[in-house]
């Protein structure tokens, strides 16, 4: 059983910053792409960002310049710095990730989501 957990949201002003963490565990054999999407209420969910197993970044062009996103391939886990955050990043971010577990099946996995709040 492959999971991904999201931490680190929460509220906070616009101009500010805060730091989503995201763990993969489970029986995992590799992890190609983690990366990170958002939906706000009403709306579709979209990228955000992704990196690459590499270590390659890859932002939507609403976060590029104010979001950074890093990995640990030996702990599994992906970050997301976040900094100059508006409202409009008011979302749930969610983690995602392709796995192969140790069964030799790859999927793509989702954390459950956590809540982003930016006041105005």
């Amino acid at each position: 059983q492959v999971q991904l957990v999201e931490s680190g949201g929460g509220l906070v002003q616009a101009g500010g910053s805060l730091r989503l963490s995201c763990a993969a565990s489970g029986s995992i054999s590799s992890i190609n792409a983690m990366g990170w999407y958002r939906q706000a209420p009403g709306k579709q969910r979209e990228w955000v960002s992704s990196i690459t197993k590499d270590g390659a970044p890859m932002y939507a062009d609403s976060v590029k310049g104010r979001f950074t996103i890093s990995r640990d391939n030996a702990k599994n886990t992906v970050s997301l710095q976040m900094n100059s955050l508006k409202p409009e990043d008011t979302a749930v971010y969610y983690c995602n990730a392709a796995i192969r577990a140790r069964e030799g099946v790859w999927g793509n996995y989702w954390g459950q989501g956590t809540q982003v709040t930016v006041s105005s």
